[in-house]
């Protein structure tokens, strides 16, 4: 038995194809285009292990994922493919167009033809799995109920509008060809292996090299934050029950401020790691301009998956981010392999 896992070099793809490694002998080919958040070392411990098998290349390429399909033939295909950072889709929104809708538009297309000539029984147990986000609903007021899954799209980014399209295509695709698929829509995710563009890693990056800690606003944008591995965990139980033709949200019950969750990493880094003159990391937290169209609340009813399919997180924001702080803290040769010359032009356009 084989899955295809596509986007598997990137953060959440690349803890998932860990995580499922570590706890069965189920094979998995990863296919990813290694853009700049692609990283090849993320599976760097499982070169050598025959249950793992690794292809360059881009979900958009039909000719090369339908020759991987018919080479392997997968039970079931997860797409983790996709540009993800809001404010690269601000800059440069084709990239998301690119990939999240004319790629997923792709390998729909080769997954529904391998899978319309599967014999009936293996056609019957086949499964696409697509992850999304919770960005698509739009942002909530500080009183409003959490998203679940009958609120209405209403996306406000390049980035959430790329990703509302190819949970439109998804859907599209069951309703019309019958394709066996699952959805889901996650809120942040954190933990390790986390490209330092985002808050969490970006906040312990700068802090350890001096660098201000920019926080866009009044820092009170509020998120649901969901450590990486409940994510993974929840992915494999709606792989394994879910209803086909369903959407599941994944959220892990965490709503925090960003500026709380800021101040929380310096206090942790001034605990496992002070500053040599023993101040406070928070003295380099910098309020920067507010990025446009910023979403102000996200957050998940994950109660569905609760219900259903008996899930729920294992880790509290507490735990997780300390595990994940000791992470980065741990591997520091793996965040200076990643932020060289490219990160460091894009951070200074960024946050100039």
């Amino acid at each position: 038995m084989t899955i295809l896992v596509t986007g598997s070099a990137g953060f959440i793809g690349a803890n998932f194809v860990l995580d499922w490694l570590g706890g069965t002998d189920e094979s998995v080919v990863s296919l990813d285009k290694l853009t700049y958040a692609g990283n090849r070392q993320n599976l760097a411990s499982l070169d050598g292990d025959s249950r793992h098998h690794f292809v360059h290349g881009d979900i958009a390429d039909q000719a090369l994922v339908s020759a991987l399909l018919a080479q392997h033939q997968p039970r079931a295909v997860l797409n983790f493919a996709a540009e993800s950072h809001v404010d690269r889709s601000i800059l440069g929104p084709e990239e998301f167009i690119q990939t999240n809708i004319v790629g997923t538009f792709r390998l729909l297309e080769s997954v529904k033809a391998y899978w319309q000539q599967l014999p009936a029984e293996r056609a019957g147990t086949f499964r696409f799995l697509h992850v999304s986000t919770d960005e698509v609903y739009g942002s909530l007021g500080a009183a409003d109920a959490a998203f679940t899954e009958q609120h209405q799209y209403e996306p406000n980014s390049p980035y959430s509008a790329s990703k509302a399209a190819s949970d439109h295509l998804v859907r599209a695709y069951h309703h019309t060809y019958g394709l066996p698929v699952l959805t889901t829509n996650c809120s942040n995710n954190y933990g390790p292996y986390h490209f330092p563009e985002k808050l969490i890693p970006l906040v312990i990056h700068n802090a350890l090299a001096g660098k201000e800690l920019p926080i866009y606003g009044d820092g009170q944008q509020v998120r649901d934050w969901l450590y990486v591995t409940d994510h993974c965990s929840a992915i494999r139980r709606v792989l394994a029950d879910g209803k086909l033709g369903e959407t599941y949200n994944v959220g892990g019950w965490n709503e925090k401020a960003n500026l709380d969750v800021v101040k929380t990493l310096c206090a942790i880094l001034d605990q496992e790691q002070p500053r040599a003159d023993g101040r406070s990391y928070a003295e380099q937290i910098a309020f920067v301009k507010d990025r446009p169209g910023h979403d102000r609340r996200y957050a998940i009813d994950a109660g569905k998956l609760e219900r259903e399919l008996g899930w729920k997180p294992a880790e509290t924001f507490e735990t997780g981010i300390r595990k994940t702080v000791r992470w980065y803290l741990d591997h520091q040769a793996w965040v200076a392999h990643i932020t060289s010359g490219a990160y460091r032009e894009w951070m200074s356009k960024q946050y100039q």
